[in-house]
């Protein structure tokens, strides 16, 4: 039979782990998708909170006052992990909005797809630039670094002691968004160039060959000419997958700096 006794100060830190730590499992990248299932990410979750636990010096007292106060407490370390693993998601779905952009240009932006990850409707491009720069990310251990991340904020902002600073946090999300339009664009800018030429020649040419219908015959060029840069531009893809990884990392540690006291 096993016995084990417990403070029940202990028991309230380890709680404050856990709500960190399960809030940004259930909002990072890789763990929050759909086709992960709730109990690995629960298991995750718990067996990572233990070993931080088994880490951490167990403070003499919680700065709290009643229920409510506590209760506070475990909200605000929610909305840490929730922050910190929302801000990381944010920028893996650059590349989906890369992808649309493409897709509008080359005339599959009807083209709809049921994404199993997310459960949303995506377009072809989208998706396709959305699970390939999601392969590199895994292939490139991007999942450790993010639960290191996490780990070290456990030092940088002691449990129960965040500190939301409105002014950062809306600096670093307005630095962010510029950024993610950037990424966006980046990866999209060789099919841009490339519809942008092809639009300019079929305006040409419908000036000089009137008669010919250039609407139906340019869009059936637009796609074959869209998807053959596509699949040129794969080998592209391994340096565009740094820039999201540097911007997770910047995003993250402006974030970490706002919410640290």
């Amino acid at each position: 039979m096993i016995s084990y006794t417990f403070d029940v100060r202990e028991l309230e830190f380890f709680l404050l782990i856990l709500m960190r730590m399960a809030s940004f499992i259930f909002a990072a990248p890789f763990f929050s998708m759909n086709n992960v299932p709730r109990r690995v990410r629960t298991a995750l979750a718990v067996f990572v909170s233990i070993l931080i636990y088994s880490a951490l010096e167990t403070p003499h007292d919680i700065p709290y006052e009643s229920v409510w106060s506590y209760g506070a407490l475990v909200l605000r370390e929610a909305l840490v992990g929730v922050m910190l693993g929302a801000c990381a998601n944010m920028c893996i779905t650059a590349t989906a909005f890369a992808g649309h952009i493409i897709d509008m240009n080359i005339g599959l932006s009807m083209v709809s797809l049921l994404d199993p990850a997310t459960r949303e409707q995506v377009t072809f491009s989208g998706a396709f630039y959305n699970y390939f720069y999601t392969l590199i990310l895994i292939a490139s251990g991007l999942y450790r670094y993010l639960l290191k991340a996490l780990v070290d904020t456990y030092t940088l902002i002691p449990l129960g002691q965040a500190v939301f600073r409105t002014e950062k946090l809306l600096n670093a999300t307005i630095l962010f968004m510029a950024d993610y339009l950037m990424i966006g664009f980046e990866i999209a800018l060789p099919v841009l160039v490339t519809t942008l030429i092809l639009n300019s020649l079929l305006g040409i040419m419908a000036k000089t060959a009137p008669q010919m219908n250039m609407f139906s015959v340019g869009m059936q060029i637009k796609i074959f000419v869209g998807l053959t840069v596509l699949l040129f531009t794969v080998y592209m893809m391994p340096r565009y997958s740094d820039l999201v990884f540097r911007e997770i990392r910047t995003i993250m540690v402006q974030y970490v700096d706002a919410l640290m006291p």
